[in-house]
C-alpha cells in the first residue's frame, strides 16, 4: 500500500510538477500549482523526493513523448511510495498504453485538470489507478483554468483558447487537444485584472491556435476584439502574442492592433516553408504570398518590428528545389529570428504515411544551413539598433564575469544585458543599446 511521507512536522504533503512542452502547458501546471497550494501542499523541485509527483506532458514529436515516458518513470525512483499524475497531451493519446506502464496513478489529459485534487482524493481513498481520460475530438467546452498569484517578476502568460481544428498533416495535436474551445473575454479581463494587481505588467497571449479564438461563439467575437479590450486594464503595461497564422494579418487588423498602446511589436507568424509546393502537402491554409503580404502590412503600421517564425525541414517530399525556395524566401523576409526543426514522423498523421520521407542526413544538412541564415537574419535586425534608445522592462539581476548586470527585454524582445549594481528588478527603463553580445545587446543608461 501507498503511503504519503510527511514534509514536516505538520504533517503536509510535498508535490513537484514537471512540465514538457508549450507555454499552454507552462500556464496549465501554475493554475495547477496554485491549486495544490492553496490546499496546504508544500512544493517540491524535481530534485527532491515528493509525495506527489505531477508531469503535464507533450506529445508534438516523438522526442516530446519518450521525454514524456522519462519523466513519468523518474517519480517511483525517487520515491517509491509517491502518486504519480500524468496529465496533458502524450496521456491523452496513450493513456491505454500508461495504464499498463508501472508507475503513473491517475491519468488526466487534456480535460478535467482543474478536478485534480478531487481526482487525487478518489485515489487516496480506493489505491487503484484512476483514468478520467475524455477520449474524441469533441470536448464539451473551455476548461477555465486560472492564476492568481505572482509566479514570475514581471511577465504573466494567459490561456484564452483551446484546441485546434486545423489538422497539418504533420500535427498531432488537433487529437490530444480536440476542436477550438475559446475563453470568455470576461474570464480573460478578470483574470488580467487580478494580475495586474499582483504587480505583473507584460502579459503574454497565448492558445494552441490563437488564430481561432472566438469562431466557437454564437456571438461574433474575434482575437481583436479581445485584445483592445485587454488593453483598456489599468495597468497593463505590454502585451505581447504567442504564434499566429500569417492570414490573420489583414489590412483592418493591422490598423487596429497597431493603435493599442500596450502591445509589443514582436510577432511570431508561423511559416512551416517557404515553398508552396510543401505548405500544400501539410495542409497549411496560405500560400508563401499570403505570409509575405502579412509581413508586409505589420511593417507598414510599425517601425522595425521583429518578425519571427518556425520552419520545418525535410518534410516528406521536399525536394533539393523547394528546400532552395524555403532558403530564400526566408532570407527575403529578413526575420529576427527563426527557429528551424526537422520533420520528426508521429504515427497519426497523414504526413507519417506520406512517401518520399527525407533522409536523416538530409535533414541534418538542411537544418545547418536554414540555422545560418536564421543566424544572420538575427545579426542583421539587432544591429538596427545599435546605439538607438529602447524601453527595457528589467527582470533580474545576475553576475556576468565578476560584473552585475540587471537582464530584460525591449519590446521587440530583444535581450538587453545592462552593467549595474543596483537590482531594478520589475522596473522600466529608458536605455541606449550598444552592441550585439551574447544572445542580446549590451545598454548604457544615458
Amino acid at each position: 500500500m501507498l503511503q504519503a511521507l510527511p514534509a514536516d512536522g505538520t504533517g503536509r504533503r510535498r508535490v513537484c510538477f514537471v512540465t514538457l512542452g508549450c507555454k499552454v502547458n507552462q500556464y496549465e501546471t501554475e493554475a495547477m500549482r496554485e491549486l495544490f497550494l492553496a490546499d496546504g501542499y508544500v512544493e517540491a523541485s524535481p530534485h527532491q523526493v515528493s509525495d506527489i509527483y505531477v508531469v503535464n506532458t507533450c506529445t508534438v514529436t516523438n522526442v516530446a513523448a519518450k521525454k514524456s515516458r522519462q519523466m513519468l518513470a523518474r517519480g517511483k525512483k525517487k520515491n517509491p511510495a509517491c502518486v504519480v499524475i500524468a496529465v496533458g497531451c502524450y496521456v491523452q493519446r496513450e493513456h491505454q498504453k500508461l495504464k499498463e506502464m508501472m508507475g503513473v496513478d491517475i491519468l488526466i489529459g487534456n480535460h478535467r485538470k482543474k478536478d485534480i485534487l478531487t481526482i487525487l482524493d478518489e485515489f487516496y481513498q480506493s489505491r487503484e489507478i484512476i483514468d478520467v481520460v475524455e477520449e474524441g475530438y469533441n470536448k464539451p467546452s473551455y476548461e477555465d483554468l486560472k492564476i492568481t498569484r505572482r509566479h514570475d517578476k514581471t511577465r504573466a502568460t494567459i490561456k484564452i483558447q483551446d484546441g485546434c481544428n486545423q489538422f497539418c498533416s504533420y500535427c498531432i495535436i488537433p487529437f490530444a487537444r480536440g476542436k477550438v474551445r475559446s475563453r470568455r473575454p470576461g474570464m480573460v479581463i478578470e483574470e488580467i485584472s487580478g494580475l495586474v494587481q499582483q504587480g505583473y505588467q507584460e502579459f503574454v497571449i497565448t492558445g494552441i491556435h490563437l488564430t481561432s479564438y472566438g469562431i466557437d461563439f454564437s456571438e461574433k467575437v474575434s482575437l481583436i476584439d479581445l485584445l483592445e479590450e485587454i488593453d483598456k486594464v489599468p495597468g497593463v503595461k505590454r502585451l505581447r502574442l504567442g504564434s499566429l497564422e500569417p492570414r490573420l494579418i489583414t489590412e483592418e487588423f493591422a490598423k487596429r492592433i497597431s493603435r493599442l498602446k500596450s502591445i509589443c511589436p514582436h510577432f511570431h507568424l508561423s511559416l512551416q516553408s517557404g515553398s508552396n509546393g510543401v505548405l500544400s502537402r501539410m495542409n497549411r491554409r496560405y500560400c508563401t504570398q499570403d505570409f509575405a503580404r502579412g509581413v508586409e502590412l505589420l511593417r507598414q503600421v510599425f517601425a522595425h518590428p521583429a518578425i519571427t517564425t518556425d520552419v520545418i525541414v525535410g518534410f516528406p517530399g521536399e525536394t533539393e528545389e523547394e528546400f532552395a525556395e524555403s532558403l530564400n524566401f526566408v532570407k527575403n523576409i529578413n526575420f529576427a529570428d527563426l527557429h528551424v526543426f526537422k520533420y520528426s514522423k508521429r504515427e497519426g498523421t497523414k504526413a507519417a504515411q506520406m512517401q518520399g520521407q527525407v533522409a536523416e542526413t538530409v535533414k541534418n544538412e538542411r537544418s545547418a544551413k536554414m540555422i545560418a541564415i536564421g543566424e544572420g537574419c538575427k545579426q542583421n535586425y539587432r544591429q538596427h539598433f545599435i546605439e538607438k534608445e529602447a524601453e527595457v522592462l528589467l527582470e533580474e539581476s545576475v553576475e556576468i564575469n565578476g560584473q552585475r548586470h540587471m537582464i530584460g527585454h525591449t519590446r521587440e524582445y530583444i535581450k538587453v544585458y545592462w552593467p549595474t549594481d543596483q537590482d531594478q528588478s520589475s522596473q522600466d527603463k529608458i536605455l541606449t543599446l550598444k552592441e550585439i553580445y551574447l544572445d542580446g545587446m549590451t545598454a548604457e543608461k544615458n
